[in-house]
């Protein structure tokens, strides 16, 4: 049985890039997380410890958006490992993180970076 928990366009303001400014003025971010999990048992015991705390995810998403990092790839790969080893029983997690306002030239939504990870 696999389940499903997923993070839509978590808003989060944060510091990251390569050129300085980036790093003082700083700009929004969309997040969009998936895990997969089998959470079957939590449907029958109605018990928080039977499944994924989403409420201890989104403190990860945003403890690591707080950090400073060049690049928006090293935020994603922190988020799947801080996440990977909070809950060992995540068999997939899939992380897209998209820069709203990127520094670059032509009118865009953003540009983003997508990871997935399949784990035994």
């Amino acid at each position: 049985m696999t389940s499903r928990i997923i993070f839509e366009d978590l808003k989060i303001y944060a510091y990251h890039g390569v050129l300085p400014e980036e790093t003082i003025i700083g700009t929004y971010y969309l997040v969009n997380l998936e895990i997969h999990a089998d959470l079957w048992k939590a449907t029958q015991t109605d018990d928080l410890q039977d499944t994924v705390n989403y409420a201890e995810i989104n403190s990860i998403i945003h403890n690591e958006m707080k950090i400073p990092s060049k690049l928006i790839e090293h935020v994603a790969g922190r988020i799947i490992k801080t996440v990977k080893e909070k809950f060992a029983q995540i068999s997939y997690i899939y992380v897209k993180i998209t820069k709203t306002n990127p520094p670059m030239e032509g009118e865009m939504k953003g540009v983003s970076a997508v990871f997935e990870q399949h784990f035994n």
